[in-house]
């Protein structure tokens, strides 16, 4: 089998919200996200999709990921989708970088290995374990009072993991940690999720203010070292994310015994395919994971999906469920959360079929 076009969309996904909001005032209210389809010369296509979070947020924004396919396609046109490392290598050779880029492509390549062997990605992807994936819900930054009536909605739902975005104000982030803790039930799990926002010294602030309450830390500062320090003096449970986007970066972090859990991002580390070595280090390691990726639809939910449900279960902290996020679905056939659940598919490949009404005309087509 041989790749003979690469092509993508533009779809715009706005919030069922109205707007998303995290640290250092930043916000959106409609994602820019790019499908990338592959056809190949036997008849199967392959989907992916890739939404950054803005450019502000990693390394990685929604032009560029279009802008990266034209450069990238056509090193890759005649190569078999199938050999997934091999289609790797070829693009870290052809394209320095820009994982992000790359991302879509390789989901792509996994949706077609599922179709040709008929096969779920996730049994591909070494196996199902158990019946369903737990889901977090990230609450989007607003007042105190705000988030925790936000945390009783989703409860409601069925929610059990709750990432509450902070990072601004610390006094005010002080607030909101304990107004969301308080609606919570002891088995509740939640994370105070900074995504880079403090300083060093408003993050000592913060944990030494909360000391009494069960909270996970996520991302408290931008660089690792300064992260470091803040978990070198707070008791509670630790999570890095922006930070570990390659595997150097994984086995320091586990050198330094810098983190209790870690947050996988499917694009920023580049694809399905270097996230599964993530997660398998990960898993040898005995370091649990948040499996997901920057943002998306229903192609990404369904690709977390595969990528979580073929975790572990042990090692599986949590997952998320983006397509309940949005209000437009760009395919059928995605995951639907059920009471803070969701579960992959049982059909081959990553299980769905984009709504051409939606994807509109392709902005990029290489064959």
């Amino acid at each position: 089998m041989k790749i003979t076009r690469i092509f993508a969309h533009r779809v715009e996904l706005p919030l069922v919200e109205g707007s998303y909001h995290w640290s250092g005032g930043k916000s959106v209210s409609v994602f820019d996200s790019t499908v990338v389809g592959i056809e190949t010369d036997s008849g199967l296509v392959g989907y992916g999709e890739v939404c950054p979070l803005g450019p502000f947020y990693l390394p990685a924004y929604a032009e560029g990921v279009r802008t990266g396919l034209r450069e990238l396609a056509p090193h890759l046109l005649g190569y078999d989708p199938c050999e997934l490392h091999k289609v790797n290598h070829r693009m870290d050779a052809a394209l320095k970088g820009h994982a992000y880029v790359k991302s879509g492509i390789d989901m792509a390549c996994w949706d077609i290995l599922g179709k040709q062997t008929n096969l779920p990605v996730c049994v591909l992807m070494g196996g199902r374990y158990g019946d369903s994936v737990r889901l977090y819900r990230a609450i989007s930054q607003q007042s105190p009072d705000e988030m925790s009536q936000k945390v009783t909605e989703y409860s409601q739902q069925g929610y059990t993991r709750f990432q509450l975005k902070v990072g601004g104000d610390p006094d005010t982030d002080i607030e909101r940690i304990r107004a969301a803790r308080s609606v919570l039930k002891a088995t509740d799990r939640l994370v105070a999720d900074a995504n880079t926002g403090w300083t060093q010294h408003e993050a000592m602030r913060v944990v030494r203010a909360v000391q009494d309450l069960d909270v996970y830390i996520e991302q408290p500062c931008l660089s690792y070292e300064e992260c470091l320090a803040v978990r070198r003096n707070t008791t509670h449970p630790f999570v890095l994310d922006e930070n570990i986007d390659c595997l150097d970066m994984l086995l320091r972090a586990k050198a330094d015994l810098a983190m209790d859990l870690v947050n996988l991002k499917i694009s920023k580390l580049g694809g399905l395919t270097k996230a599964k070595q993530a997660r398998d280090l990960c898993v040898s390691m005995g370091i649990a994971m948040t499996l997901e990726d920057s943002w998306g639809g229903d192609i990404t939910t369904a690709a977390i999906a595969h990528f979580a449900h073929s975790t572990p279960e042990a090692f599986r902290f949590t997952s998320t469920d983006f397509n309940s996020y949005v209000s437009v679905s760009n395919a059928s056939g995605a995951p639907e959360r059920v009471q803070g659940f969701m579960q992959a598919s049982n059909e081959a490949g990553l299980g769905i079929q984009p709504r051409t009404d939606v994807l509109g005309p392709r902005v990029v087509d290489v064959s």
